[in-house]
């Protein structure tokens, strides 16, 4: 068929249909009930794998071994390109990243110097209420809830209360201060310049292929000689991470926002989207623990009931200066806010530190509390139950409130 002058060609079927694929996978932002399921089993997945979904000990383990090369820290730190901690989140950011290109959302945005404040002062609380907690919300609460520990639970507990009194003291912070808020926005295109948000995708595109000839190098070695880390171990890990990005990013999943939202506007869809996933993840865990695939005490922290709980209270006063929380913070960051990566940074340097200040005190982390792990009491059903339970009651409750908007 002849196109003449003017004509605009129509899409085939097959470019039709790829169009709209793509616009659904990439250009809509996916239900968070669904980001909250996937997580939820990704995180089982990777349990099984190497480790449990955690995010703090990469950037803390960065840090350590950029001090370390300083001279400032006499101890040889963990290898971050050997160290499971370290490729999940960098591989969490490097998804995040290439998802946000391929939905064209990658731009830099700059706040105004007053956020850069709040969120350095966010990020060094967060990282303190990690180091007390032996995770952050990521892995001092919903892995640890999930591996049945007590301590996460408290933890939970900890975060509610913490963000409970950041939203009365942001109310009071409304009326007493007056200065510019928010991320900032992108720089405008100026005329006649490329359009790079069209380019976007082939860089995601780009990025994505990196990510892949990456699992294929630690993939195609065996075992570290120094060490013993298995380096296809890791290849497994960077996978699960890029898979985590990608699902973080595209479903705008927030622990933050299911704490927090249910205080300020009403909105439970992140609260529901966080119980599913910690219902489905205990489920998997419970079932990996309980059959002797993974050791049952695994990742049930010393923490209960101090370090869980206040260091909740402190990480969650401090996620909302921060800007999020500390998965938020990393696919955010990814998708060009500095005012998160600034946060990320100061909460890895406020960890580090911290764990360092408790390695030369031993007598400290005895402090923080106890390892519980609730099957040793009440067994695994009564524990998965007790979990389930707990957050079918966070679910009902978060819609409960968008109803009747009795929390706000």
């Amino acid at each position: 068929m002849k196109i003449e002058p003017g004509e605009i060609k129509e899409a085939g079927p097959l470019e039709s249909i790829f169009r709209e694929a793509y616009e659904k996978i990439f250009s809509r932002s996916w239900p968070v009930w669904l980001g909250g399921l996937l997580i939820g089993l990704l995180s089982i997945i990777i349990f099984a794998w190497a480790r449990p979904l955690g995010v703090i000990a990469g950037p803390r383990e960065w840090v350590d071994w950029l001090f370390y090369s300083a001279g400032l820290y006499g101890t040889h730190p963990q290898n971050p390109l050997i160290s499971s901690g370290s490729a999940l989140t960098f591989a969490l950011i490097w998804g995040a990243f290439a998802s946000a290109l391929f939905s064209r959302q990658f731009a830099i945005k700059v706040p105004p110097p007053f956020e850069m404040v709040r969120s350095a002062a966010g990020g060094v609380m967060m990282g303190i209420g990690a180091a007390m907690a032996a995770g952050c919300n990521v892995g001092g609460f919903f892995s640890a809830t999930s591996a049945l520990s007590l301590g996460g639970l408290a933890m939970m507990t900890g975060l509610l209360v913490g963000v409970y009194l950041e939203v009365h003291y942001f109310y009071w912070e409304l009326e007493h201060f007056r200065f510019k808020r928010g991320e900032g926005r992108p720089r405008r295109r100026r005329e006649g310049a490329p359009d790079l948000k069209k380019r976007q995708p082939w860089l995601g595109a780009l990025s994505l292929a990196a990510a892949l000839v990456a699992v294929y190098a630690y993939r195609s070695k065996g075992l570290d000689p120094a060490t013993g880390a298995s380096y296809r171990q890791i290849g497994g890990v960077l996978i699960c991470g890029l898979f985590f990005g990608i699902i973080l990013h595209r479903s705008r999943f927030a622990f933050l926002q299911a704490f927090r939202e249910p205080f300020i506007s009403g909105n439970g869809a992140q609260a529901k989207g966080m119980a599913i996933a910690v219902i489905v993840s205990v489920i998997g865990f419970a079932v990996l623990k309980s059959s002797g695939l993974r050791p049952a005490g695994i990742y049930v922290e010393p923490t209960f009931w101090a370090g869980s709980f206040i260091g909740g209270i402190i990480f969650g006063f401090g996620m909302p200066f921060a800007g999020g929380c500390a998965s938020g913070v990393c696919w955010r960051a990814a998708e060009g806010s500095v005012k998160v990566l600034i946060a990320l940074v100061f909460m890895a340097f406020s960890n580090s530190l911290l764990q360092a200040f408790f390695s030369s005190h031993p007598g400290l982390p005895a402090l923080m509390g106890r390892a519980i792990f609730l099957p040793a009491y009440i067994s695994y059903f009564w524990s998965v139950a007790l979990v389930v339970m707990i957050m079918l009651l966070y679910y009902l409750a978060a819609a409960w409130n968008e109803k009747t908007k009795a929390l706000i």
